[in-house]
């Protein structure tokens, strides 16, 4: 449903992406990782058919971006970081508004904004203004909007950005109901807890794709072994390990710390004795599975160029 080949924009002497090919199956979630600036929104841009590629190709629903932008529209829906809903109407005007521009018929439309109401759970809201709405309430308004047509795709930049847990782990309840009409989700996202959700992934940066595959493929780019350190004081016992061991191996996770090695049985002690002479106590260590974001900071820290594609 969605192909890129070698897709590359500039601005100026700014390369924003840089020869990005990634492929999307029906019925999937492929999800575009990075940090800001990486260039996933331009991507998306370029897939929507907003903003014209400097070079390279790509198909969305089987029209070409470019050469077929307008025949694509009624394919596709698009979902913005900012959303572009009016706050001086409410919940259902803005949803008839969103039906005009995409030009629903008259017959469907009551149907349409009765169950994308009922679909994100809008209907006690119909009357509110935007204005006043949250920002998790918003965002799926904004989801009922992109998909107001009936899409075969939905592009999607960011749209958990700012709300609460809550709110995201709706939306992302919504997105799957989506794939048992075989709708095709691409999005861009910086959590990499959304990122284990996805069907498939193209980890992102300064617009090259450095690696891409399911998320247990991609964890099998990070060699060697992850410990997991509990202590009472993580933030001073990173500070303490990246004096003695390399900086980059040891990384801070919320009230743990990971710690990437090809010897775990010999850094755990080595890890122990460290911690006791600098007078900090070891709740445990073991050994733990990496999430995407070990892999991502490993990846990041250790790719010149994209990876090879991770075994299958």
């Amino acid at each position: 449903m969605i192909r890129a080949e070698h897709l590359t924009k500039t601005f100026g002497d700014v390369i924003a992406v840089n020869r990005l090919s990634l492929c999307a199956s029906e019925g999937e979630i492929f999800g575009l990782v990075g940090p800001d600036g990486a260039g996933k929104t331009t991507t998306i841009r370029m897939l929507a058919g907003i903003l014209e590629p400097t070079s390279g190709d790509a198909w969305v629903a089987d029209y070409h971006v470019v050469h077929q932008a307008e025949a694509l529209k009624p394919f596709i829906g698009y979902m913005s970081q900012h959303a572009g809903l009016y706050g001086d109407l409410t919940v259902q005007e803005n949803l008839q508004f969103f039906a005009d521009i995409h030009d629903v018929p008259r017959k469907q439309r009551s149907e349409a904004i009765e169950r994308l109401l009922a679909f994100t759970n809008l209907a006690p809201f119909r009357r509110r203004l935007v204005a006043n709405l949250s920002g998790g309430m918003k965002q799926k308004l904004a989801l009922a909007c992109a998909l107001i047509h009936s899409p075969r795709v939905l592009l999607l930049d960011e749209p958990t950005c700012g709300v609460d847990p809550v709110s995201r782990r709706d939306f992302w309840r919504l997105l799957s109901q989506l794939l048992r009409a075989r709708v095709t989700v691409l999005l861009s996202t910086a959590y990499l807890d959304e990122a284990e959700r996805c069907h498939h992934l193209a980890l992102i940066h300064q617009g090259r794709v450095l690696a891409s595959g399911t998320a247990d493929q991609l964890r099998q780019l990070m060699p060697g072994s992850l410990l997991e350190i509990r202590t009472p004081n993580p933030r001073h016992a990173a500070q303490i390990l990246r004096q003695s061991l390399p900086p980059e191996s040891v990384s801070l996770f919320g009230d743990r710390l990971h710690v990437h090695t090809h010897t775990p049985d010999q850094h755990a002690q080595l890890i122990r004795s460290i911690l006791a002479a600098a007078g900090i106590a070891v709740i445990a260590v073991r050994s733990v599975e990496p999430s995407l974001e070990d892999v991502f900071v490993t990846v990041l820290g250790t790719s010149t160029g994209p990876l090879p594609a991770p075994p299958a």
